[in-house]
């Protein structure tokens, strides 16, 4: 008889209810139960559950006499103030969609999210013309210019398979795409999130732009739990972000390149003192810079979260301390969130051996409903050609191995296989090496294609080692000795800072420039 081969056809989260239809649904509820419980604090001011609701009342009746009904989709300034937090429950109250749009983005970028949002309205938290949308012809509402308003009676509330938000990722063509996620899955995702950090002590800051995943967890998980969003000024204002607080925050979610960036400040955080957890995402977690943190980070709950923006947000977790840092090439990823299901397939979709690496898929309540327009349909596939029932499930692209004890393991991306010379690297292995090396503080990885495919790398030597003119050789030399030659990187540039982009991502460009360099074509 043939040996038994263990094939996982899929790993399941927990099926679980949600206890309402959206997340409107439950801070309707919380400004009626709980009142005068803090929801957001802004600058030291508290807006009270009954205040956002009253605020959201009366942004979402002006909406109304815009003609904004349910299925249309509003544009919102994405500004971290409390008024924009109302006027996004405010649209969604109507069962329309909000689009958020971040001011500080290029204006190419602004007009093509404008354009493929198809707008029925703007609103913003800005006086006068200023806070309007460059070429958004439609009617702008200010969020401050409604106090008195009559208030409209309440409409029903959202249903779950009505769609929350609208936000545009960057898609392979260069033209952002738009990816739609509904009540259902976003009330799904923020009531699991809640639970993995603690529902009763999930008080969060608010500091990235709403226009990304790391910003909707910060914003949709403390008020899903009747909890306190504090709005932050953005990554400079490290008091409020990690200042010693009476009572810590609930969690703080960061992405390692964060995590990095504070760590060369002349007072990296004591996160033990502004947090009971410290959640990592957007990026692979590395054991080492967790390591780093030392004594930081003692006695925090750590949660490695994981999952593209087409699975609402995040759809995996992984919850350690700095007493269980994992020996695994990084910190996995744990298992799916409630209602949601894992599957890791080759490229016919066939299940893999545990251990084996093999594309994730993901479906269940997770998943999002799609691109806007109907772009990009070959990333979702039918649950059913997996082996599951009937119903959505996304193509994540990366690449992953599930851990004997039932945990995913994240190796990188499927387009960051790479052949060099003939061999094959993974990227997320490159950086594991690099940041070994003493010295790194941080990394950076860019591939120039061309006949041969070839590797660059850009490191930021940490403080002793800075102004070392031969840095660069040090540390080519030491991925040479753990690296074989074909696999090494072809050039090793020392640059000043890693330039990272709003989602807390290496931005290999702009790190680029800062050697005068525009294009790897350029000597």
């Amino acid at each position: 008889m043939a040996p038994t081969v263990e094939h996982p056809s899929v790993i399941e989260g927990e099926n679980r209810p949600v206890a309402a239809g959206s997340v409107v649904e439950l801070v309707r509820r919380y400004a009626r139960q709980t009142p005068h419980a803090p929801a957001v604090e802004s600058a030291g001011s508290i807006l009270t559950y009954s205040q956002l609701w009253l605020w959201v009342r009366e942004i979402s009746a002006a909406l109304d006499e815009a003609g904004v009904s349910a299925g249309d989709r509003v544009l919102l300034r994405a500004d971290r103030t409390p008024g924009v937090i109302a006027a996004a429950l405010a649209v969604m109250s109507l069962r329309a969609a909000y689009v958020p749009v971040d001011p500080t983005h290029p204006a190419d970028r602004i007009a093509a999210v404008v354009a493929g949002a198809d707008a029925r309205a703007q609103v913003h938290d800005r006086a006068g013309a200023a806070g309007r949308l460059p070429g958004a012809d439609v009617p702008s509402i200010d969020v401050h210019e409604l106090a008195g308003r009559a208030l409209s009676q309440e409409r029903e509330l959202p249903q779950p398979d009505d769609i929350a938000y609208v936000v545009f990722t960057s898609g392979s063509t260069g033209t952002p795409k738009g990816v739609m996620i509904e009540h259902g899955s976003l009330v799904n995702y923020a009531s699991w999130c809640g639970s993995v950090v603690g529902a009763d002590t999930a008080d969060s800051p608010l500091f990235a732009s709403l226009g990304y995943d790391l910003a909707m967890t910060s914003l949709w998980v403390p008020l899903a739990q009747g909890r306190r969003v504090v709005t932050v000024a953005g990554l400079w204002d490290q008091e409020t972000l990690f200042g010693e607080r009476a009572e810590p925050y609930g969690f703080v979610k960061l992405t390692p390149s964060h995590a990095r960036f504070f760590d060369v400040l002349a007072q990296p955080p004591v996160y033990r003192q502004a947090t009971r957890t410290l959640m990592f995402g957007g990026e692979g977690l590395d054991p080492a810079l967790v390591r780093s943190l030392g004594e930081r980070i003692d006695g925090v709950r750590l949660v490695n979260h994981y999952g593209p923006t087409e699975t609402t947000i995040g759809c995996c977790a992984h919850v350690f301390d700095s007493t269980r840092i994992p020996g695994t090439p990084t910190v996995p990823i744990g298992r799916p969130a409630w209602n949601t299901r894992a599957y890791v397939v080759d490229e016919q979709l066939r299940p893999v051996r545990t251990g084996t690496p093999g594309e994730l898929v993901v479906a269940g309540r997770a998943v999002a409903a799609g691109y806007l327009g109907g772009v990009g349909r070959e990333k979702f596939v039918d649950e059913k050609e997996l082996g599951g029932a009937s119903g959505r499930a996304y193509r994540t692209g990366d690449v992953v191995e599930l851990l004997p004890e039932g945990a995913l393991l994240y190796l990188g991306r499927r387009d960051d296989q790479l052949k060099v010379n003939g061999h094959r690297v993974e990227l997320g292995e490159l950086r594991h090496h690099v940041l070994a090396v003493p010295g790194v503080a941080n990394a950076a990885f860019d591939v120039v294609r061309g006949p041969v495919d070839s590797l660059e790398v850009f490191v930021l030597p940490a403080a002793p080692y800075a102004g070392d003119p031969a840095f660069g050789d040090v540390v080519r030399r030491a991925l040479a000795e753990v690296l074989p030659s074909a696999l090494a990187p072809n050039d090793v540039f020392v640059v000043p800072e890693i330039v990272f982009n709003a989602n807390g991502k290496a931005d290999v460009a702009a790190t680029r420039r800062l050697l005068g360099r525009t294009s790897p074509d350029l000597p």
